[in-house]
């Protein structure tokens, strides 16, 4: 059971969703690539919250 709870953790996903939202850490590298990427990334968590809400929407209105 403690292997199964240990299986559906997901404060890492939450955390690492609130990590890209903030401010960049000074003492954390800072390239360009991983500029770019937390960019790219920071625009997929926005399209898939927007299509979930659209999802939503459409089921609550048919």
């Amino acid at each position: 059971m403690k292997r199964f709870i240990e299986f559906f953790q997901v404060s890492e996903v939450f955390g690492y969703f609130i990590r890209v939202f903030k401010k960049p850490d000074p003492s954390r590298p800072n390239t360009s690539s991983l500029r770019m990427m937390h960019g790219i990334n920071r625009i997929s968590i926005v399209m898939f919250l927007f299509c979930i809400c659209v999802m939503l929407y459409r089921l609550f209105t048919r």
